[in-house]
């Protein structure tokens, strides 16, 4: 039995089980607390035998989630704070990803940084017309730490994904699909509805073959991906003490052009 957690909420409908992340005062976005409740709540669906779909979206119909971190919420931790913050998350998404069970994103609304993270270890992506999506972080100085680096390629390919990454431009659903970041767009009216089909579909096929299907490709894709994630755990380490990200903060807080000098 799935225990509640604080800022998320869940229910289940046969062999679905839907998750929300329910904090509409600020934008759902996902704090510190929140990803260690994921984690809490992933180690407790892992091993459940009886659940073969879990479907993830947020509250409310204007923002699926917002990232962990932005400008003023790094103001107000230590360097360290946000090394161990980023960590974890990628221990959490990865936890989720390699769930047995197939997970969808159902996004909502606008996803940013973080959340985009979070939507990229899922299985399946749907999202509702006027959702956008954007990975801001290079304007601030970084780079995604939780795992886009390593999967957006797997999904749009290298030269796109250095293109959303770099340019940290933002993209509506139409793109989305186009890219081949969602299997589907859905109109507002209609999307919890879709989304519950498909979820409800796969969950009525045989989990020997679902779960099977999908430890194969995880199996197929890991020594690379293994690489590729220590390498930006590394990277992102020493990221965070350069000059680049205090002028980002910097320039950020004051509102100005940021002056990124390499170091």
């Amino acid at each position: 039995m799935l225990q509640p957690i604080d800022g998320i909420i869940t229910h289940r409908v046969d062999k679905v089980l839907y998750l929300t992340i329910d904090r509409p005062s600020d934008m759902n976005r996902l704090s510190p607390d929140l990803v260690e409740h994921l984690g809490q709540l992933l180690a407790q669906l892992r091993d459940d035998t009886e659940i073969q779909v879990l479907v993830i979206s947020g509250s409310g119909d204007d923002f699926f989630s917002m990232g962990l971190l932005n400008p003023a919420i790094r103001a107000s931790l230590s360097k360290d704070d946000v090394i161990r913050l980023v960590r974890r998350a990628n221990a959490v998404f990865d936890a989720l990803e390699a769930l047995p069970q197939i997970v969808i994103a159902a996004i909502n609304g606008k996803i940013m940084a973080g959340a985009v993270e979070l939507s990229l270890a899922c299985d399946l992506r749907y999202a509702v017309t006027h959702a956008t999506m954007q990975m801001p972080e290079a304007s601030w100085g970084g780079f995604p730490g939780a795992g886009a680096p390593v999967r957006l390629p797997q999904l749009v390919g290298k030269a796109r994904a250095l293109e959303l990454i770099c340019t940290a431009r933002e993209i509506d659903s139409a793109e989305m699909n186009q890219l081949g970041l969602i299997q589907g767009v859905f109109s507002q009216a209609s999307f919890r509805e879709e989304v519950a089909k498909i979820a409800h579909t796969i969950a009525s096929h045989g989990p020997l073959a679902t779960r099977g299907a999908k430890r194969i490709m995880a199996t197929r894709q890991e020594p690379g991906t293994r690489a590729a994630r220590e390498l930006s755990d590394a990277l992102r380490h020493a990221l965070e003490w350069s000059q680049d990200v205090d002028e980002g903060m910097a320039a950020h807080k004051a509102n100005r052009p940021p002056n990124f000098v390499g170091r």
